[in-house]
């Protein structure tokens, strides 16, 4: 009877050891198969019904009698739900067309950031010869960016990001720079040649490099300040020629420089988490604001007694409300896409890319608008646009040396 017992003992203590070791591959089985799994469930911190789907290939590989198969199967599993060309299965899908031609779609970005801008400032200067409201069409472009915004949030394309106070407090000074800016800049494409406000825009960097050394007490090298040397004699140069001249324009282009440089400022103090597209947004939604009680005041009076009226009688009633709509539009439209495309690219790519916008919009606006400019305008014009080329290659090649040093 005791032999017995002592065998039944012995039975059981045998099949609890035999147990034992399907048990603790079970719960490796669990950990290694939920890890893998959850990048393509797409929850976060589900609950236990959650759990239950997502361990369900576990079972699957439990199923294997051999272990050296199932420790070769993990790591597949693993890596197969961790691309991003693959499903649940591991099976690979057809790579898409901006996968699998990048350069293209870059490329793409960069022509339409180009032709954007240069409708916007044919189309801009065309309504300010028979409309020169430079105050209220500058609150158009910004109702309009507005209201695709709204529309763009309203179809979760992109989804809204949440604003709080302390994120309005920071983004506030950043929309009233943009703001002051754009229509400082609007009010001299109203009163000069697009080309000329286009040279004296030139010198934003050099208001930059200022703003840095003297406000920020960032150590601007040498280099750059001697690259910027071009920019201002050929701005000058071409000043003193332009046919177009007046001191409203001219001044009103250095304020709009003066008013981008403080907007890069008080950027790099409101540094957020949110994406490009909500960021503009907001900051579209708060100058807009800002636009209005300006615009009511200094030209609402000409407006409500001979301005829409004299704009109605020259164009046409549907031309005048399509011209402000649309150029609206690609004003939004190319500053979204100068956005996304230095997302796409390196900043020294993107610098380039950008001197080169301002010569296709002085090219091509001298030859829509036939305005005439004199030998010394052009070669002023051409040393300020090198003089911007050679700036903006330096200081984006240290950037880019700064963040290779960071990484390593």
């Amino acid at each position: 009877m005791e032999s017995r017992v002592l065998s039944r003992a012995s039975t059981f203590a045998s099949l609890s050891q035999l147990r034992k070791p399907p048990r603790e591959n079970n719960n490796n089985n669990n950990s290694v198969s939920f890890v893998s799994v959850r990048p393509i469930g797409a929850v976060g911190e589900g609950g236990n019904l959650i759990w239950g789907r997502q361990l369900r290939p576990a079972l699957l590989l439990e199923s294997s009698s051999a272990g050296k198969q199932r420790e070769s199967v993990k790591p597949c599993l693993a890596a197969a739900s961790s691309s991003p060309g693959s499903d649940s299965a591991g099976e690979a899908k057809p790579v898409g067309f901006i996968e699998k031609y990048p350069a293209l779609v870059t490329g793409f970005f960069f022509f339409m950031w180009y032709f954007l801008n240069v409708i916007f400032n044919i189309l801009n200067k065309k309504i300010y010869n028979y409309f020169p409201y430079p105050y209220f069409v500058s609150v158009v472009h910004l109702f309009v960016g507005v209201v695709y915004c709204l529309v763009s949030w309203a179809v979760g394309l992109p989804k809204r990001a949440p604003m709080d106070s302390n994120l309005l407090k920071l983004l506030f000074p950043v929309a009233v720079c943009h703001a002051l800016g754009h229509v400082t800049s609007n009010v001299s494409f109203a009163a000069v040649a697009v080309s000329f406000t286009h040279t004296i825009k030139a010198l934003e960097p050099f208001f930059n490099a200022a703003a840095s050394q003297f406000i920020l007490g960032q150590s601007i090298p040498i280099t750059l300040w001697l690259s910027l040397a071009p920019v201002v004699l050929g701005v000058s140069m071409a000043s003193l020629t332009e046919l177009s001249f007046n001191w409203v324009g001219f001044i009103s282009a250095m304020i709009s420089n003066i008013s981008f440089t403080y907007r890069s400022i008080y950027s790099k103090k409101a540094m957020t988490d949110m994406d490009s597209t909500n960021l503009y947004a907001y900051i579209s939604i708060i100058a807009l604001f800002v636009c209005i009680p300006p615009a009511i005041i200094l030209e609402g009076p000409k407006l409500m007694k001979h301005g829409f009226g004299d704009a109605i009688t020259k164009v046409g009633l549907t031309k005048f409300i399509t011209d402000l709509f649309w150029v609206g539009m690609f004003y939004h439209l190319y500053n979204q896409l100068a956005t996304n495309t230095l997302e796409r690219v390196a900043p020294l790519t993107h610098a380039v890319g950008n001197v080169l916008k301002r010569v296709f919009v002085i090219g091509f606006s001298i030859i829509v608008f036939g305005n005439k400019i004199s030998t010394q305008t052009g070669i002023g014009t051409a040393i300020a646009i090198a003089g911007v080329a050679i700036y903006s290659y330096i200081k984006a090649k240290m950037e880019e040396e700064k963040r290779q040093a960071k990484a390593a």
